[in-house]
């Protein structure tokens, strides 16, 4: 196992069957010695710095029923909401005055926020904040809205795939979605220009080291800039409310393959993890992660966009976040930095 460590960080790749024998092999002492190699590989391309991207949450309704988010569109119990451009802006200005030099604009599939709309706002912030990159995070659409998107000022997108494997993604999503549909949408993005981001939820139900293995494989072909994966955390109203959470562990080894796999992907140290273990993110970072997203979301609606249970942080006000995250990243002998934080992919 530690040969096939060393030949990950060395070459960047492995085989279907290396990796699934790595994953099922897995044990504490692998982990640490995966890590260490994580951590020199992300040093060596990005020191200690450690990226802030402002996350505002703008509408928690969706037109998808996907099985296992808290903002499906048959939830009855979400407690819809909507911000508007200059409430959008508002979450910008305080962002800014933060360190922010990144935002995330991130919400369902909502149809009232048509093109023209989001087009208007992305071109107001890059209009605002030129030195500010624009991340968005709005889920499937056609190419010509990308295009649109992107020509408004968009410079990332972000669109977890879920998992790679079709028939889990069946599984994960009602018949109207496809896992060819999501796939598209992300080659889509890279063809136009945007820098992308792609991901998964780590211990899924019905997810399988097979699955993971594949997910692992689409994740080198795409050669995304960014990739999102956090553990599975279950939303008390949906289908998946009883299923067992993703584990620390294994995410944390995933990061750590990921890490090793594409050098210079920019690599979340995601809210799941620090709701899932009191130090997620921080174990995240020393996994190898050098991003992480401080909420700028008004806070009356930051317990309304609620993928999953139990989520961390959703009183507190964006200072707040951003001091306590500082805190955090410092004590581990990490730095926040007021940054795009582009991706030096090559």
């Amino acid at each position: 196992m530690i040969k096939i460590i060393d030949k990950l960080a060395t070459e960047h790749n492995l085989s279907y069957d290396e990796l699934h024998r790595l994953i099922e092999h897995r044990n504490e002492e692998l982990a640490e010695y995966l890590f260490e190699k994580a951590r020199q590989v992300r040093i060596l391309h990005y020191g200690h710095d450690v990226y802030m991207r402002g996350l505002i949450e703008f509408t928690n309704y969706c037109r998808n029923d996907c099985y296992y988010c808290g903002i499906r569109k048959s939830n009855c119990n979400a407690d819809r909401y909507r911000l508007t451009k200059d409430q959008i802006l508002d979450c910008c200005a305080v962002g800014y005055e933060l360190g922010f030099r990144t935002f995330v604009l991130q919400g369902g599939e909502d149809g009232y926020y048509t093109d023209e709309i989001m087009a208007d706002i992305v071109s107001s912030i890059k209009s605002k904040y030129p030195d500010c990159a624009v991340t968005l995070s709005l889920g499937e659409k056609s190419y010509e809205s990308y295009k649109m998107l992107y020509e408004a000022g968009a410079d990332r997108y972000l669109l977890r795939h879920e998992t790679a494997n079709a028939d889990h993604y069946s599984k994960l999503h009602p018949s109207i979605l496809s896992l060819e549909t999501r796939k598209q949408c992300l080659y889509n993005l890279k063809e136009i220009g945007y820098q992308v981001g792609c991901g998964f939820m780590v211990g899924s139900p019905f997810q399988t080291t097979e699955c993971l293995v594949e997910d692992l494989l689409f994740i080198k072909e795409l050669q995304p800039h960014m990739v999102g994966i956090g553990p599975f955390i279950p939303h008390k109203d949906t289908p998946f409310a009883d299923k067992t959470a993703g584990t620390l562990e294994l995410t944390l080894f995933l990061l750590g393959i990921i890490r090793l796999m594409l050098p210079f992907v920019l690599l979340p140290a995601t809210t799941a993890l620090g709701t899932i273990h009191p130090k997620g993110r921080e174990l995240g970072i020393l996994a190898g992660a050098n991003v992480v997203m401080p909420n700028l979301s008004p806070t009356d609606v930051r317990n309304k966009y609620l993928l999953y249970d139990n989520k961390i942080c959703t009183g507190d006000e964006a200072a707040e976040c951003r001091m306590c995250l500082n805190r955090r990243v410092e004590s581990i002998g990490y730095k926040l930095v007021v940054s795009r934080g582009d991706c030096k992919m090559r």
